[in-house]
């Protein structure tokens, strides 16, 4: 499966995540999870869509390895990011522990953003025209 192909099925099953947190919100009147509800649809959703639509507009021949790299990091991180700002606004686990692990996640996805500037300026004669 191509890069750009798994940046789409994350962006949207982040998606759905997203929504369904937010309808169950509405439905509740419980908004004490709108810092996650919005870190899942940004940092999952968004940045995961932006990501996908850069390889699959701009870059022609990403390099293999690299691309996952840049994949693996910013999936991780953003996953354990959104579960542990679930964990901490819904008082399940205190910010003394979820916080080193926060920042850590939060690295992984700075880190993930630097890689896919990287890639983008890796191969300046590879990228389709504008």
């Amino acid at each position: 499966m191509s890069i750009d192909r798994k940046y789409l099925i994350a962006a949207l099953v982040y998606a759905i995540i997203g929504m369904v947190l937010g309808i169950y919100m509405a439905a509740s009147h419980d908004h004490v999870h709108h810092v996650t509800h919005a870190h899942i649809l940004l940092i999952g959703f968004v940045v995961s869509f932006v990501y996908g639509i850069i390889h699959k507009l701009w870059i022609v021949q990403p390099s293999a390895r690299l691309s996952m790299v840049q994949f693996i990091f910013h999936q991780l991180g953003a996953a354990v990011l959104l579960i542990g700002l679930f964990l901490l606004y819904g008082n399940i686990i205190p910010e003394s522990t979820l916080g080193p692990i926060m920042g850590i996640a939060s690295v992984c996805v700075l880190i993930g953003m630097l890689l896919m500037m990287v890639i983008v300026l890796a191969k300046p004669g590879s990228y389709v025209a504008a």
